[in-house]
C-alpha cells in the first residue's frame, strides 16, 4: 500500500476541486443539439460532406430480452480476427511481429477453424538482408506462412511490421476463404486497415510509406475483398469494439459549435445512454434496452481514403467508386456502458432492407452475447495469441536467431518474458 488515508483524502480533495470546474451535466443536451443541428449531413470546413444520413436520421431503442430472442436474419455467420505477438526488437538489428489468422463460423465448421493463416514481417537495417519469403504450406495444407520484409523507415519500424503483419494475414486469409462465406462475414474490428489509412495522417515519413508497394497491396487486398463479397451479394461487415474516430467532434469543433467529448465514441456514448436519474455508473442508468443509431456514410478521416473522392490510395476501383465507401450504425450497451460500431460498404447499406437485417443481426448478436457477436467472439479465441505462448515464440525466434531480444525495464518490472 502506497498511499495512506491522508493521502487519499487529498486526492478526493483534488476530485472535488476539478469537479468544481468542470460540470458535464449539460454535455447530454449539448449532445442532441450537434445531433439536431448538425449531422443531417456534416460539413467540413472546405463544405465537403464529413458525415451524411442513410435513410432517416433516428436514436432508437430495443429491449434486450426481445432482440436477443429474435429469429437470426443471416442463416449462417462467420468471423474473422488475426493476432499477433506483438513487436519485438532483436539485438541482431531485426524488429519482427508475427500475426496469425482465423475465420470461425457459427454454427462450429471443424475444418475450416483449423485453418491458419501466419505472417512475419521483419524489419532489418542491414541492406544486403533479403528478407521475402512466398507463401508456403504445413499442417496437410491447412496452414499457410510467410515471411514479408518490412520497408525501410528510420522511425517507428515496430508499428510499421506491426499493421503489415496483422493486416496482411487477416486479409489474405480473408480472401482464401471468401467463399466459403454463404451468408455474412464480420471482420473482428474495422472494414478498412485504419491503421495502415492513418500513416498520411501521422508523419511525413509514414506518408511516404503508405504510397509503397507493399502497404498498398495490403490495403488493396481489402478493396479485392469488398469486390468479392459485392459480386457474389454476400454482405460483408466490421465490428469495432473499440471505435477510436474522432472527424464528428473535430468538425463539430470546426464549424465553431462546443464538442467537450474526446472523440465520436464518448459524443455517441453521452447521446444514447438514458438515466432516470442524475448521476455516474449504472446508479440511475436505464439498463432494459439496447440503444442505437441510424446508418451513416461517412468521408471522414481514414474513410475518406475509400471515399468516391478519394484516392484508394491509387488502387483500381473496379466497382463504382461510391460503393466501396464506409457506412456505419453504433449501439450502446447499457449494461456494460460500451459503444460499439458496425461499418459495410456502401454497396450493401444503400438498400434499406439490407440496413434492416444488417442491424438487427448485431443488436440481437450483442444482446445474447452482453458483448461481440458470437462468431467474432470464436475468431478471437482461434486467433489470440496467450502471453505464455508469445513468450515462448520469442524464446523459440532467440533460439533461431541466436540472438537475445532487446529487455527493457518495465519487462522485468512487470515480469515480461520472465
Amino acid at each position: 500500500m502506497t498511499l495512506d488515508p491522508v493521502h487519499v483524502d487529498g486526492i478526493a480533495s483534488i476530485a472535488n476541486l476539478l469537479a468544481t470546474r468542470v460540470d458535464d451535466r449539460e454535455h447530454t443536451d449539448l449532445a442532441r443539439d450537434v445531433w439536431e443541428e448538425y449531422l443531417e449531413p456534416l460539413y467540413g470546413p472546405d463544405g465537403d460532406v464529413v458525415l451524411d444520413v442513410l435513410g432517416e436520421k433516428r436514436l432508437q431503442a430495443v429491449e434486450i430480452d426481445d432482440v436477443a430472442l429474435a429469429d437470426a436474419p443471416f442463416e449462417t455467420v462467420h468471423g474473422l480476427d488475426s493476432g499477433t505477438i506483438n513487436p519485438t526488437t532483436f539485438k541482431n538489428g531485426l524488429v519482427l511481429d508475427l500475426a496469425q489468422a482465423a475465420m470461425a463460423a457459427v454454427p462450429s465448421d471443424l475444418e475450416l477453424h483449423r485453418c491458419r493463416s501466419i505472417v512475419a514481417t521483419a524489419h532489418s537495417n542491414d541492406t544486403t538482408a533479403a528478407l521475402d519469403e512466398p507463401w508456403r504450406k504445413l499442417d496437410d495444407g491447412y496452414c499457410r506462412w510467410r515471411v514479408l520484409q518490412s520497408p525501410r523507415v528510420s522511425r517507428f519500424a515496430e508499428g510499421v511490421v506491426h499493421a503489415l503483419s496483422l493486416y496482411l494475414a487477416e486479409s489474405t486469409h480473408a480472401l482464401e476463404h471468401a467463399d466459403e462465406v454463404e451468408d455474412l462475414l464480420v471482420l473482428d474490428g474495422p472494414l478498412y486497415p485504419k491503421e495502415l489509412l492513418n500513416w498520411r495522417d501521422r508523419s511525413e515519413e509514414l506518408g511516404d510509406l503508405a504510397r509503397e508497394a507493399k502497404p498498398r497491396s495490403v490495403v488493396e487486398n481489402y478493396v479485392r475483398l469488398v469486390e468479392s463479397f459485392v459480386r457474389r451479394d454476400v454482405p460483408l461487415v466490421g465490428f469495432v469494439k473499440n471505435p477510436s474516430a474522432k472527424h464528428v467532434v473535430q468538425t463539430v469543433r470546426s464549424r465553431g459549435m462546443e464538442a467537450p467529448w474526446t472523440d465520436d465514441t464518448a459524443f455517441f456514448a453521452r447521446l444514447l445512454e438514458r438515466r432516470d436519474s442524475p448521476g455516474h455508473g449504472n446508479e440511475g442508468r436505464r439498463t432494459r434496452d439496447l440503444t442505437f443509431t441510424n446508418w451513416f456514410l461517412s468521408r471522414g478521416g481514414s474513410d475518406r481514403a475509400l471515399s468516391s473522392d478519394g484516392d484508394a490510395y491509387g488502387i483500381d476501383r473496379e466497382l463504382d467508386a461510391d460503393l466501396y465507401e464506409v457506412t456505419f450504425f453504433v449501439v450502446y450497451d447499457p449494461r456494460t456502458d460500451v459503444l460499439y460500431r458496425a461499418e459495410a460498404p456502401y454497396a450493401f447499406t444503400r438498400r434499406a432492407e439490407t440496413r434492416r437485417r444488417l442491424t438487427t443481426q448485431i443488436l440481437r448478436d450483442v444482446a445474447a452475447q452482453r458483448g461481440p457477436p458470437e462468431a467474432v467472439e470464436k475468431a478471437d479465441e482461434l486467433a489470440r495469441i496467450s502471453a505464455h505462448e508469445k513468450t515462448a515464440l520469442r524464446r523459440k525466434l532467440e533460439e533461431e536467431f541466436d540472438s537475445d531480444a532487446v529487455r527493457r525495464y518495465d519487462d522485468v518490472r512487470w515480469g515480461g518474458d520472465e
